[in-house]
């Protein structure tokens, strides 16, 4: 690792200037990996150290994950100077895996969904596995000068190329109805025939510049395997599959399709000699295999024209969408390297050659994406490799400071892979199960982010690999944001998508060139939940933290040093004494998951929300209030996911959870009747973004001692909680009122019809609050309010987590 340089954060745009005033926006999306595997132990993010982490229904923290056969894990360092770890490949991470770990939102069942393909990995919980500092010292260095987002899920609960679609085309649908075609899975994807309209083509149609960058495109033939690995796309540019592109136009389409077809023939003869499948097995993969064919086949003929025959409208898409290093005369050349052992193989020409030229030349258009070949993609298959990469797009656009002083770079992931994440996943409810979440008025999509196991089926799917779930939201992906004005090591906790990058384009082409470009495919249940990224920026800051590069050469010969190490041992069985003490003791798991300790300046968000929840005057049912305010920021008040988790429910082992989408400005009142809960004994969690959370635990025993809170955010001076406590019922109440752990509790007699108000300063918390309200009389009451106040002002991130 060469000296940590300050470059990138060093050059300064125009004081006072904002993001609007940027002139390009440059976007990556990598492949694979989890916001916990990645950024999970990095400070002041919501990470190991998340003290209001989701409770399973066995009790157990949502960290502590145990598999069918009884064997329990928790997340532990995958070491990549002293394993081969980085070598072991991915672990399962398609439609079916990626649901069956959320289970249904319990979050419990990763260790048997996600178990390692290689039979010698099997029994290593490599989905429980994250890296640090010292592993991936890039991309910490990368959040610690920039913006990190903490809270950004995948678009699409399920593999690569459908949360492509979502953050190329904001939907997974070819038109935006029930019942239209759902495309979640890759292989229909990639074989091409996508319809409708994209983003690029509505850049286009505004006349907004824009590239899409790569080495070599994937639907081009000539290359070997081990030449695709190192020089082409990795099928990273949905564009291909879009027929208004064109992709068929290009030179080597025929070949490519050629190429496939007589690899088709190849895998069907195999098939055909293959004693060992079961009947049933070989006749699934032989139909799937003859259906692939006719495809190609039918591909192969409408392929007829050449670039020169199409229009100047399909010319103009098929050069910005497929914009390669032909410029590099090795652009498709391997050569040899040395390594310690020997020699490794590597790219001979510049993968980045087109885009470093324009950037040096002036000639960077508006919006450009980028896709990675597949050993510099971050993809587990590959290695991490891709932190060279990523590095070096930072390095070409930080030579011209010029250029870096207009540019704002957005890296993220489309998916997590197999990777374990603890962050609870917002999801759209079954529309045939009330119990599974609800919309409020305003959200009337809603149905368009879930599909079923029978329309999978009737796309091609097998019943065994078919499921009925939500389309989204997925899980965690790490999301850093670099410009001049998101510098600084802050943390972002508002809730982003994949459609977000969509919006935030949304709204700097309105904002700086004044020209309406709306995503029309993004639903209103994502608009609603989903923030647009302009909270990650801040009007230019002058401080000048460091960044270290990467030397190729020297980079890729250190992973390629790790494939003859050990495998990790890093991970170890938690004994069913342990994972008791975990549950009984909270702090307990704290000293086992280790993150780096303090706290970092998090953004302000335009959250307002609230949650409370009483027993009803009839001592029925629980009753929930829950509403998202517009008296803080105005408009630009951002709606939120409520996430909420019944326990003890009659006749029930695990726990009921429901998403609860609730627009800017609108309210949902969700009720729980008593009768529904074992001894009419409710146990409720309720999570949203940020840290906020709700427990409301009691019975039809403990009604009449109502519990509310409101929140003064006029400025961060003078930001307080108020905790009003009222005796409801006939007889004296004994309530003990802690704020935050450790602190002192109060404990104070409420007599029949007498309430007692307490009011918490919170300026000196960083508009934190952690309360528990108790009754000495009633252990299993409890009122527990936690979250940050949000004033409009730049804050810090949750000082429990520090």
């Amino acid at each position: 690792m060469p000296d940590a340089i300050a470059r990138a954060a060093a050059i300064t745009p125009e004081p006072g200037t904002t993001f609007l005033d940027a002139e390009h926006v440059v976007i990556l999306m990598q492949e694979n990996r989890s916001f916990d595997h990645v950024f999970g132990a990095l400070q002041g993010v919501r990470g190991f150290k998340d003290p209001r982490a989701l409770r399973q229904s066995n009790g157990n923290s949502v960290f502590v994950q145990t598999d069918k056969n009884g064997e329990t894990y928790t997340p532990w360092r995958m070491n990549i100077q002293d394993s081969r770890i980085t070598w072991m490949g991915s672990i399962p991470h398609t439609r079916n895996s990626q649901v069956d770990a959320w289970n249904g939102g319990q979050h419990n069942n990763w260790l048997d969904a996600k178990r390692p393909h290689y039979k010698s990995y099997q029994n290593i919980p490599i989905t429980m596995g994250h890296y640090t500092r010292e592993d991936l010292p890039f991309y910490y260095a990368l959040a610690d000068a920039f913006t990190v987002c903490d809270q950004n899920y995948c678009g699409a609960m399920t593999s690569t190329t459908p949360n492509r679609l979502i953050f190329w085309t904001g939907t997974v649908r070819d038109q935006q109805k029930v019942g239209s075609n759902v495309y979640m899975r890759n292989p229909e994807i990639l074989e091409g025939g996508m319809t409708w309209t994209t983003f690029p083509e509505r850049l286009e149609q505004a006349g907004v510049p824009w590239k899409f960058y790569q080495n070599e495109i994937s639907q081009t033939g000539g290359l070997s395997g081990a030449e695709r690995a190192w020089l082409s796309n990795f099928s990273c540019n949905v564009l291909e599959c879009f027929d208004k592109f064109r992709v068929d136009a290009n030179s080597g389409f025929h070949t490519w399709i050629d190429e496939r077809i007589e690899e088709c023939h190849h895998h069907i003869d195999k098939l055909e000699g293959l004693e060992m499948l079961s009947a049933e097995k070989k006749q699934q993969q032989m139909k799937e295999a003859s259906e692939l064919l006719k495809i190609l086949k039918k591909r192969k003929k409408a392929a007829g024209q050449t670039f020169e025959d199409l229009t100047a409208e399909e010319k103009g898409l098929f050069e910005k969408a497929f914009v390669t290093n032909k410029i590099d005369p090795d652009y498709r050349s391997l050569e040899a390297i040395s390594t310690a052992d020997g020699q490794m193989q590597a790219p001979k020409g510049d993968v980045l050659a087109q885009f470093r030229a324009d950037v040096k030349q002036g000639k960077l258009p508006t919006v450009s994406w980028l896709a990675a070949p597949e050993h510099f993609s971050d993809h587990p298959t590959s290695a991490w490799f891709g932190a060279w990469y990523v590095s070096e797009v930072m390095n070409i656009l930080t030579e011209n400071p010029e250029v870096w002083k207009k540019t704002i770079f957005i890296l993220t992931y489309d998916e997590n892979d197999g990777y374990f994440d603890h962050g609870c996943s917002y999801v759209a409810p079954n529309p045939q199960q009330p119990e599974s979440g609800q919309s409020s008025a305003s959200i009337t999509d809603a149905a368009l982010e879930y599909t079923t196991a029978a329309e999978e089926e009737a796309r091609g799917v097998t019943p065994e690999q078919a499921r009925s779930g939500p389309i989204g939201l997925g899980f965690r992906v790490p999301m850093v944001i670099a410009s001049p004005w998101s510098r600084g090591g802050w943390v972002n906790s508002q809730l982003f998508d994949h459609s977000s990058t969509l919006r935030f384009l949304e709204q700097f082409v309105a904002g700086k060139f004044g020209k309406p470009v709306r995503e029309s495919n993004i639903s209103s249940w994502r608009r609603a939940i989903s923030g647009d990224l302009t909270s990650c920026f801040r009007p230019y800051d002058p401080a000048v933290p460091a960044l270290p590069y990467h030397n190729r050469d020297a980079f890729l010969r250190t992973i390629e040093a790790a494939k003859n190490k050990p495998l990790p041992t890093g991970y170890s069985l938690v004994s069913s004494a342990e994972a008791e003490q975990l549950r009984a003791q909270p702090g307990a798991l704290a000293h086992k998951l280790w993150q780096e300790p303090g706290v970092r300046v998090a953004c302000a968000l335009p959250y307002e929300l609230t949650c409370e929840g009483n027993v009803s005057a009839d001592a029925a049912q629980f009753e929930i209030a829950l509403s998202v305010g517009q008296k803080q920021h105005g408009a630009r008040s951002a709606g939120a996911p409520f996430n909420i988790y019944c326990r003890n429910l009659r006749g029930r082992s695990d726990m009921q959870a429901g998403t609860y989408a609730v627009a800017a400005g609108e309210s949902l009142n969700p009720t729980f009747m008593l009768s529904d809960f074992e001894n009419g004994q409710y146990d409720i969690d309720v999570h949203a973004p940020n840290g906020f959370y709700r427990h409301f635990g009691g019975g039809a025993d403990t009604a009449g001692l109502e519990v509310t809170t409101s929140v003064n955010a006029v400025s961060a001076r003078t930001a307080s909680l108020t905790v009003r406590v009222k005796n409801m019922g006939h007889v004296v109440r004994e309530v003990v009122c802690q704020q935050a752990a450790g602190a002192r509790p109060v404990a104070f007699s409420l007599a029949a019809g007498q309430s007692k108000i307490f009011t918490l300063p919170l300026s000196k918390s960083h508009m934190w609050y952690d309360v528990k309200v108790t009754d000495r009389q009633h252990a299993s009451f409890v009122r527990h309010f936690a979250g940050r106040v949000e004033t409009g002002q730049p804050s810090f991130t949750d000082p429990q987590m520090g």
